[in-house]
C-alpha cells in the first residue's frame, strides 16, 4: 500500500467500524452549570465583603463639611486594619465613622479629641490640653467657640474642617463618639473632583 492510499478520507462508518470515531465531548447538566456559578459568585461576594470590612473600601465624599482637604465627589482609600486589629485613632487622623441613631451612614470628619483630652475652640483656635494647635488646613476660623470639654475613656471628639458648615461632636446631637463608631483611615484621595470653570 503506498503512501498515498494512507491519507485518503475515511467515512463516518468506516471510523467507526475501524474505532477512529473522536469521542463526542459531553455537555455538562444545566443543573451542575447552575451550580458552579453560584458557588463561584458566593466566594466573589464574600471575598469583597471581607476586604470591604477588614482591609479597604473606596468611599464618596459627599458634600461640603471637610472643604478645603477634601471635596465634594472626591473618592478616598480608607484603609481598615489599623483601626480594626486594635489600633486606636490618633489625634488629627482623617476617619470615616458613624453617628448615633444614624445606623451606618458613612461621615467623613477629623479626629481633633482623644480619651483624656481636655478640648476647647477659643477665638477660632482649637485648644487641647492647654496648647492651641494653629490648624493650617482650615480655609476659615470657626465663628463660634466650644468646650472646654473632656474626652471620655473610649470617646472620641470628630470635626469637620469646614468648622463653620459641619455636623460634628460640637452638635448635641452627636456628641463625642465611641471607638467602634470610628471605621477607617482615610489614606489618600484616588479621584479628585475638576474645578470648575466659569
Amino acid at each position: 500500500m503506498s503512501e498515498q492510499e494512507n491519507l485518503q478520507p475515511v467515512t463516518a462508518e468506516e471510523a467507526k467500524a475501524t474505532g477512529k470515531t473522536k469521542k463526542s465531548k459531553q455537555k455538562k447538566p444545566w443543573q451542575r452549570e447552575v451550580l458552579e456559578w453560584v458557588i463561584t459568585l458566593s466566594v466573589a461576594v464574600v471575598l469583597a465583603l471581607t476586604v470591604r470590612t477588614f482591609l479597604f473600601e473606596l468611599v464618596r465624599v459627599d458634600g461640603a463639611s471637610m472643604n478645603p482637604t477634601l471635596k465634594d465627589g472626591e473618592i478616598m482609600f480608607v484603609s481598615k486594619p489599623c483601626y480594626v486589629f486594635g489600633g486606636n485613632p490618633e489625634r488629627f487622623d482623617i476617619v470615616i465613622c458613624h453617628y448615633p441613631e444614624r445606623g451606618n451612614t458613612n461621615f467623613v470628619k477629623r479626629v481633633v479629641g482623644i480619651p483624656g483630652d481636655t478640648l476647647e475652640i477659643r477665638d477660632g483656635y482649637l485648644m487641647v490640653n492647654g496648647v492651641i494647635y494653629p490648624e493650617d488646613y482650615l480655609a476659615e476660623r470657626p465663628y463660634s467657640d466650644y468646650g472646654p470639654y473632656t474626652v471620655g475613656e473610649g470617646e472620641y471628639l470628630v470635626m469637620g474642617d469646614n468648622r463653620n458648615n459641619s455636623n460634628d461632636s460640637r452638635n448635641p446631637r452627636v456628641g463625642p463618639i465611641s471607638r467602634d463608631m470610628i471605621v477607617g483611615r482615610v489614606e489618600s484621595v484616588l479621584w479628585h473632583t475638576m474645578p470648575e470653570v466659569e
